[in-house]
Parts: structure tokens; sequence; C-alpha cells
């Protein structure tokens, strides 16, 4: 029955709002559908959709990663949740931007966020969560693409060749609970404190892919790398961690080129992949080089 709704009417039909609650849509969401809903007593982002097993998101794991980040003071508060929709209190604030980010103090505010994600959201995570080991997933996400006929099907055995020596070169890694999904987008600054939200891709897994994907997905330049190393360590990158760092930074950048291109022929989202695809490809093949 819920998918014969639309986002707005679904949202409204949820059982917990008083009095003469209104809709509107909420923009920015390229994975899902986020509704604004005003009602008498609050406002709450509605998030509609299902698990969405071509990227590998259980709504189940969502939502004990919003539960534990909010119990971690991290992410705004889940309201309440039900198949296909997950409602989160609604922060004031500003959406982040690539620009913000290369800011020292936006970036050192970040990067305090996400470390203490690292070390405080399992103190509260409950039940089973998932792995995200970005390796899995490009592999899943060429088998992906083979079966949809994708029109990148002529460079995806060059990428998961690449792939191989990129996992060879990040080695034995130490795990965190990781939020894995750092685009600037993800980060609300309410003008006291910075946020960080959607835990679709939340999972155990390396440091290093939370830390490279910030950079790839933001831009930072070599010496806003060597301090967010070094800040996030508490000493100076050697030449070994410079090699795993780099190598999972282009691993981040090449899942967010091949996220784009699995939504180029599954999502029905109205938004231009294509370009998207092409410019995180650029991102990763500069990453790429930089490990050479």
């Amino acid at each position: 029955m819920h998918d014969r709704l639309d986002p707005l009417t679904r949202a409204l039909a949820l059982p917990i709002w008083q009095g003469n609650a209104k809709a509107t849509p909420l923009g920015g969401g390229i994975t899902n559908l986020n509704v604004l809903v005003t009602d008498s007593a609050r406002r709450a982002v509605v998030r509609i959709g299902d698990d969405i097993p071509v990227h590998q998101i259980m709504r189940f794991n969502e939502l004990a990663a919003s539960r534990a980040a909010h119990a971690a003071g991290i992410s705004p508060a889940v309201i309440h949740h039900e198949e296909g929709a997950l409602v989160i209190d609604f922060v004031e604030g500003r959406t982040m931007t690539a620009a913000d980010l290369l800011d020292q103090d936006m970036l050192e505010q970040a990067l305090a966020l996400v470390m203490h994600a690292h070390r405080d959201i399992p103190r509260h995570l409950r039940g089973p969560a998932l792995t995200f080991w970005v390796f899995q997933v490009v592999r899943d996400y060429a088998a992906t693409l083979q079966e949809g006929r994708s029109r990148h099907l002529p460079i995806l055995q060059g990428l998961l060749a690449e792939a191989e020596e990129l996992e060879r070169a990040v080695g034995r890694i130490e795990m965190v609970f990781g939020h894995n999904d750092l685009l600037p987008s993800n980060f609300l600054h309410d003008g006291k404190r910075m946020w960080l939200i959607d835990w679709d891709y939340a999972g155990w897994g390396s440091p290093l892919f939370d830390l490279g994907g910030l950079a790839a997905n933001n831009g930072f330049d070599q010496a806003q790398e060597g301090w967010l190393l070094e800040a996030y360590f508490a000493t100076p990158p050697d030449a070994d961690l410079w090699r795993r760092y780099r190598a999972m930074k282009a691993a981040a950048a090449l899942r967010e080129a091949m996220w784009s291109m699995v939504q180029e022929i599954h999502s029905k989202l109205d938004f231009d992949y294509r370009t998207y695809t092409s410019d995180y490809l650029d991102t990763y093949r500069t990453a790429l080089a930089a490990t050479r």
C-alpha cells in the first residue's frame, strides 16, 4: 500500500502528528526522499525509503546507528520509525558545502564530530550492525552494473584491477564504527555547533575510509590532509600511513563514482547522476595517481 502513496501523503499518514500537519519536500537527498513535516508541536524530517539492496542499505542498521548517534550527541533524535519511514527531529541550521569545510575552523569541528562518532557510537549501539568494507562494495557494484548492462561496462575490469591494488595497499586495519558517507551535505551547522546526519551506510570498518572520504568529497589539499591525519592519530603521519591513507582515499572516490553508476540505472530520483559519475571518476583518477 505504501508504494502507492506519494512521499508527502505517506509522511502525513504517520500516526504521530498533532493538529493540522503540513508537509513540504525537503531537497538535497540523492538516495532517499525527504519530507519536512510541521505540526502544532514540532518540525520533523521524514525519510521515506525501504531497504536498497543494490547499495547494501538496510534500514534496521540505519535506525540503530541513528539512535546511537543521537545518544552520543552527534545527530538529531529519532522520533518515530515504521516500515518505509524514519522520522528525525529537525535541526534549524545550514547545510555545509565543500567550501565551508575548507575553512579551518569548520574542518576542525567536522573532524571532532567524526572522531566523536568513531569513539562513542559503539557505546550506545544496540543489536546487530553491518560492516562496511569499501572493496566489497566496489565488487558488488561491479556485479550490479554487469547485470544491469551499464554503459560503463568497458571500464569495469580495469576499475576492479585497480581496486585490488588499492586493497593490498591499505593492508591491515583497525576497526571503528564509521559514518561512511561524509559528503558535505551530511554536516549541518546550527550556528553554535555541527551535527552529522544520514546513517544509511554506517558500519564497522577502517577510520581511513571516513578520513579519505572527507578529503576526496571536499577537495582537501595535501597540507589539509596532513593536518587531518596528524589531528586524528595524534602524531605526524609517516610514509606507511600516507600510503594506506592515499589508497583508501582513492577507494572512497571510486566507490562514490560506482555508487553513481548504479544510480544511473536504478534510481528514480530527479538527479543528474551522469555528471556526478563523471566528476567522481575524475576525482578518483587524480587520487589514484597520487598513490603511484
